[in-house]
């Protein structure tokens, strides 16, 4: 998995971040900056999932987008 492309495309990739998980807010998205750390660290705070469910999560998440080559 290439999480660069996260971080590159940060701007349009977090209007789908927050499609997907919604009680992330504004600013929260503004901290994570596209690092897949800050996310997991900021979907457990927000939702309360364990360490091994966040990184699933994400997995699964990334799994389903469409990235430009």
């Amino acid at each position: 998995m290439d999480w660069n492309r996260v971080e590159g495309n940060w701007k349009q990739v977090k209007g789908k971040v927050k499609e997907q998980w919604g009680k992330l807010t504004d600013d929260d998205l503004d901290q994570i900056a596209g690092k897949r750390e800050q996310l997991e660290g900021k979907l457990q705070q927000r939702y309360g999932y364990q360490k091994d469910q966040t990184k699933k999560e994400v997995d699964d998440w990334y799994g389903t987008q469409s990235w430009p080559d």
